[in-house]
């Protein structure tokens, strides 16, 4: 039977300074595997779903992954197969299944990591190089308008005027 009996922090911590056999140096090989596992698990699934799945727990041959919502839950189950068998052949081939669950907590952390990319892709389009409209493409946009409609005329009349300037991404929209 299991000793689940109450034991002093200082005895835990010298078992753990001197052998290798106590309970804190199992719990800590433990999560050291989990975090291989979630590793390899990430590794294997698409980047969509980095940030809304972990790895869980692995006992008795079940793997246990959290998503975020039921949606992301949908779109592991869509991998689930190929990611039961790429893990049997590369990591665990004691694998017998998968569960999924819901964890809401994903979701706040999650958003933070897509916000941070979102940032990230941002900050690197504002570093994006200038573009340029030449002389002779403006010439040949007032060409084209003086064939155009009216409403495409006036279009093509206001872009063959940012000739000669320095205009961004997002200059377009004026």
């Amino acid at each position: 039977m299991r000793d689940s009996r109450p034991q002093l922090l200082d005895v835990l911590f010298d078992d753990a300074l001197t052998t290798e056999k106590g309970p804190l140096h199992n719990v800590q090989q433990r999560a050291l595997a989990l975090l291989k596992l979630n590793r390899a698990v990430r590794g294997l699934l698409p980047a969509q779903l980095h940030p809304w799945c972990r790895v869980a727990n692995f006992r008795q041959g079940v793997l246990v992954l959290e998503t975020a919502n039921a949606s992301w839950m949908m779109r592991l189950r869509y991998e689930q197969p190929s990611l039961l068998s790429a893990l049997r052949a590369q990591i665990l081939p004691s694998l017998l299944s998968i569960d999924i669950r819901i964890n809401p907590a994903l979701m706040a952390k999650g958003s933070s990591q897509v916000q941070d990319v979102v940032k990230t892709t941002e900050n690197a389009q504002s570093t994006a190089p200038l573009r340029h409209l030449s002389q002779e493409s403006a010439d040949e946009l007032r060409g084209l308008a003086a064939r155009s409609p009216e409403k495409l005329r006036k279009i093509l009349e206001r872009l063959a005027s940012l000739a000669g300037e320095r205009a961004n991404a997002t200059s377009r929209d004026k």
